[in-house]
């Protein structure tokens, strides 16, 4: 008996030329996925260079300490000679944030590619990320909204640890432009569930 999917891929027409042409124009978008992949390689050799200074600084060399207060912005009343916890804290923080922000790189590389260039053929393998069985459109723009809301979160708790270092003015308006975020966010999810559900009782 012969597979139907093979009989429908035998029995599907050619695309006319424009229409070829126009469905073709998506692997336009491969350079900027290729363009991302890089901007991933800088963003870990970034990581492994705040790490190593944050070791060498930990064992107590002043010029790695120096160059992690000058890149994290802490503004020193005193001038410091040792590690301290809100040193580390803020560091560690930046860390994650990298590694968040490298998250989010990956989401939008995989599932933007998976969604609107051309499908990976990851289907069982064991490395496979769970919501790329289920991605689309709407659900990437729920995960990103998601991780955009993480990264501000991470990026508020350094202002405000860090807040002798900047006015008023810059705390409120971190502040509201989280919340904005997050407000999104939910908006999003609220508007992606209720086409889910208009689409659902069409079926």
């Amino acid at each position: 008996m012969q597979d139907p999917t093979t009989t429908t891929l035998q029995d599907r027409s050619p695309l006319r030329p424009l229409p070829g042409l126009i469905f073709a124009s998506r692997w336009l978008q491969l350079p900027l996925y290729l363009g991302l992949i890089a901007a991933q390689a800088v963003y870990v050799f970034h990581f492994w260079v705040e790490l190593v200074h944050l070791l060498e600084a930990a064992f107590g060399s002043q010029d790695a300490l120096q160059q992690l207060i000058t890149s994290i912005g802490y503004k020193q009343t005193v001038p410091i000679t040792s590690l301290n916890e809100t040193v580390i804290m803020l560091v560690v923080l930046a860390l994650i944030d990298v590694v968040m922000i490298s998250n989010l790189l990956i989401m939008v590389i995989v599932g933007g590619y998976e969604t609107f260039v051309s499908r990976m053929g990851l289907q069982g393998h064991p490395d496979q990320p769970e919501w790329l069985s289920h991605v689309n459109a709407s659900v990437l723009k729920v995960k990103l909204a998601t991780a955009i809301i993480g990264i501000s979160s991470i990026h508020l708790l350094k202002t405000f640890i860090n807040a002798d270092n900047y006015t008023d003015r810059v705390l409120i308006a971190q502040t509201a432009i989280h919340i904005t975020f997050l407000l999104s966010a939910i908006a999003i999810a609220y508007t992606d569930k209720i086409m889910s559900g208009i689409a659902e009782r069409k079926h």
